[in-house]
């Protein structure tokens, strides 16, 4: 990756874990938040510094016969963090998980090159092809460029990396809808503001592409603007883009989303979907549930509590539930039929029932290992269990949870669900 001014160029905050002494842990705005004593939870630690530099960025894709790729980026296994001038020397691994499976197998370096190429973001579209993305520091005369390849479902090569999405590109995420890829990014940087500081992203882009590779179209979605942290999700004919928006002299970001047609470049913006709400930066995620034909969002808001909500084919949102556990940074959204599985911060698995016009916080059990905040995905391993992959300083932590563990919320757990009018 790149020196320190390139660290600066891009996300983040430092971050690492803590052991929680106490089962109370105040809330800046209202109800105490009880912290199971003994748990290991996914907060800012003295003296870890920036996560990002020993991995950073995690996927999945379908192998075929019941197996999954997963995709992610390390500066080596066991990850070792940045080299002596500073750079970062993060690889693309692939690993390979079957159910049952309690870790990755046959790891190896899937793209290698001097300098970073991360986070990793995969995508798969209806016939199984899978697009690979990340932003990479190699050979680009802009610091970084987001980069892309394409393989089949037995990774062959389509469209092997390298090819440019573009030149000064960043942060990008990518979500197959039908046979098409959608790859959302930031582009350019603005010193100043943001976490720690270091500033923030010039504004969120989409380019789509078909199942070679090729572009097919490019939309402006908040240009040369203080907008970035773009996050998407796919659905058979939509994506939902997610990102933040920068508040001067604020700690905090403002949430914004929309839907996004990749077949005809249509944005749809209800009023609602600008400015939702206040979140802590770089703390929310999307995904599509199909058993519902919803997306879910959910995100970390200012106050330190967390808000999901249903967003559906029209961009209205259909449910919401709000005063949840805080969620770890860049933690995905596990999805299994329609329940939602969210990592949170004091060191649990939060397991949400959906119905298309509401959300019912189902339980929650205890992670045998702290959140890593540089990436986590969740893959259904049975009708009841899920399997969570973290990333961490000291490598990939791997654990089953199974629904018949779950324990009910408490009174700091439990909120209202509010049905959309």
């Amino acid at each position: 990756m790149r020196f320190a001014t390139r660290a600066a160029a891009l996300c983040a905050a430092a971050s690492g874990i803590a052991l929680a002494t106490s089962s109370h842990a105040a809330s800046p705005a209202s109800a105490t938040l009880r912290t199971p004593v003994g748990a290991v939870v996914a907060v800012p630690a003295p003296g870890v510094g920036d996560e990002r530099r020993f991995m950073h960025g995690i996927a999945e894709a379908s192998a075929g016969n019941g197996k999954t790729w997963v995709f992610f980026s390390s500066s080596g296994l066991p990850p070792r963090g940045a080299n002596r001038d500073g750079s970062w020397p993060h690889d693309v691994y692939v690993g390979e998980w079957s159910p049952g499976d309690a870790h990755l197998s046959h790891v190896r370096i899937f793209i290698k090159r001097p300098e970073a190429q991360e986070p990793v973001s995969v995508a798969q579209n209806a016939a199984g092809d899978i697009f690979v993305t990340f932003e990479d520091g190699w050979n680009t005369p802009n610091n970084v460029s987001q980069r892309y390849g394409v393989y089949r479902q037995n990774l062959a090569a389509i469209k092997a990396y390298p090819n440019d999405v573009e030149s000064g590109g960043h942060s990008g995420h990518v979500a197959a809808v039908g046979e098409r890829f959608v790859v959302f990014y930031s582009a350019d940087w603005v010193d100043g503001g943001g976490v720690d500081n270091l500033g923030t992203g010039g504004g969120v882009y989409v380019q789509v592409y078909d199942a070679r590779g090729r572009m097919l179209s490019h939309v402006d979605v908040a240009a040369h603007v203080r907008e970035w942290w773009p996050m998407v999700a796919g659905s058979p004919h939509q994506a939902l883009l997610v990102w933040q928006k920068y508040i001067p002299g604020s700690t905090s970001a403002l949430l914004e989303y929309a839907l996004f047609d990749p077949s005809t470049g249509k944005l749809i913006r209800p009023a609602d979907s600008i400015d939702a709400y206040r979140v802590q930066y770089y703390v929310y995620a999307a995904a599509y549930v199909p058993a519902i034909e919803r997306f879910v969002v959910e995100a970390t808001l200012e106050d330190g509590r967390s808000a999901v909500f249903l967003i559906d084919d029209a961009g209205r949102r259909t449910a919401e539930l709000s005063c949840l556990p805080a969620s770890v940074r860049e933690s995905g959204i596990g999805v299994a039929a329609s329940t939602a599985y969210v990592p949170t911060r004091d060191g649990r698995l939060m397991a949400l029932a959906l119905e298309p016009d509401k959300i019912m916080l189902r339980g929650l059990q205890r992670a045998p290992f702290a959140w890593g905040n540089t990436g986590a995905i969740g893959i259904q391993s049975g009708a009841d269990s899920m399997h969570f992959i973290t990333l961490s300083p000291a490598g990939l932590r791997e654990a089953d949870f199974n629904a018949k563990r779950e324990v009910a919320p408490g009174p700091a757990d439990r909120c209202a669900t509010q049905a959309a009018q």
